[in-house]
């Protein structure tokens, strides 16, 4: 079968670039999904993949895991969308505000991106003012600040920002460095009369926050009277099941999830302080500082059943400990790997999470990332693709999760081993 009568030309006949967004495939790498289980995947031509992936970190408990099936055949048959609490939203909203200490009151919405959005809505609503603080290289979803500054060409002062993305609007935002604590403290205290919040990924991407970083950020917004917002939609459930705020002992005003949450199905949730998550009370639409917040399939049903059912797997003993572990021992092999192929870089990651950047010093912000050898990065993840593995060549991070072992690690590594031999 050629590209001009597979699967592949029909996808990219009617998909852009022939995907959803962002992997950017050679046309004849470009794949298209049949099934899941695990943590592999079959195509359309009959391929098993072995998935590094998992939903782009969605799907936490693994590919049809039983559970999540059960949960959800069971709620689809009662229905799939009332646009209205139920039964099952208020468990898992009652469920957040438990796990979370910052959660006072709660809302949903479909994804991580609507969770920001809203998290920044009700930040610039409650202090009334509009400039937000970001993270340079960090990803708040595909809102206009979520992707200011994602690939910004290092060049710029702080606190100066770089759109990302032709088509975004022209909202305020300034920029800092991550990791930075004196800069980054030093921003905010300067900016504090026009800063509506602070943005972060507690875990940028795949960076670990160097000691005492997180607690400096939280002190400058605590200090100058500055919303901190966390973007949990990557941490929250992954790296414990308090997410950000249990593993590192820091709690945000604002805290935005997705991702691993619904188990594989689609749902967003933002929740915080109760004096301003209340500014989305529909009671108090006549006030200047009433937020408007609404998502039709935000808290479905469903999703919810599904998010009830991954937050029980993990909650089970070992859980953690199981994937940090996992963790730990992927990231040792990655480094085992380069080692044994005579290729400089790091590894980062933490928890289930893993990545390897091209270079010969630390990476410890987006601008010591920019130092890596992106194309050999790249080179390396098409490598890795054509020999099954099912991940985002675009050099963004590797997903574990419940459902992946010693043995699915090791053939990663084998695989990973042979290309960059090839390298």
């Amino acid at each position: 079968m050629t590209i001009l009568d597979s699967f592949a030309a029909r996808s990219l006949s009617i998909f852009p670039a022939g995907s959803n967004g962002e992997f950017n495939l050679p046309k004849d790498l470009v794949r298209i999904i049949v099934s899941g289980s695990g943590c592999t995947l079959r195509d359309a031509e009959g391929r098993d993949l072995l998935d590094f992936s998992m939903g782009w970190g969605s799907v936490l408990p693994g590919h049809a895991h039983p559970a999540i099936v059960e949960a959800v055949s069971n709620r689809v048959m009662l229905g799939t969308n009332f646009a209205y609490p139920n039964i099952e939203s208020l468990q898992l909203a009652e469920e957040l505000s438990r796990l979370s200490p910052c959660c006072q009151r709660v809302r949903f919405c479909a994804s991580g991106t609507e969770a920001t959005m809203y998290c920044l809505r009700l930040a610039r609503a409650h202090t009334q003012r509009d400039t937000i603080l970001k993270f340079e290289g960090a990803y708040h979803g595909s809102n206009d600040e979520g992707i200011t500054s994602l690939f910004p060409s290092g060049q710029t002062s702080f606190p100066g920002a770089e759109p990302s993305s032709a088509g975004i609007g022209r909202g305020r935002v300034i920029v800092a460095p991550y990791n930075d604590a004196d800069t980054a403290s030093r921003l905010i205290g300067m900016h504090s009369h026009e800063l509506a919040a602070v943005i972060l990924e507690p875990l940028q991407r795949c960076l670990q926050p160097l000691p005492g970083f997180l607690e400096s950020i939280r002190n400058a917004c605590t200090t100058h009277r500055i919303p901190l917002i966390f973007d949990e939609v990557v941490t929250g459930f992954r790296i414990a099941y308090g997410g950000a705020q249990e593993f590192y002992g820091v709690i945000p005003d604002l805290v935005a999830y997705g991702k691993a949450m619904g188990g594989g199905l689609p749902i967003g949730a933002f929740g915080g302080r109760a004096e301003i998550m209340d500014l989305v009370r529909e009671d108090r639409a006549a006030e200047a500082q009433y937020v408007w917040t609404a998502s039709t399939l935000g808290g479905n049903p469903v999703s919810c059943a599904a998010a009830n059912a991954a937050l029980a797997l993990f909650r089970e003993p070992d859980t953690y400990h199981k994937l940090r572990q996992l963790g730990q021992r992927f990231r040792d092999g990655l480094r085992r790997s380069l080692h044994d192929t005579g290729h400089a870089g790091q590894v980062l990651g933490d928890g289930p999470l893993g990545q390897i950047a091209f270079s010969p010093t630390p990476v410890t912000d987006y601008r010591s990332g920019l130092l890596a050898d992106r194309a050999k990065s790249r080179a390396m993840m098409l490598g890795l693709f054509a020999r099954d593995v099912f991940l985002n060549p675009m050099g963004t991070k590797l997903y574990l999760s419940l459902a992946h072992d010693d043995a699915a690690c090791d053939e990663f590594l084998n695989r990973l081993t042979a290309v960059l031999r090839e390298l």
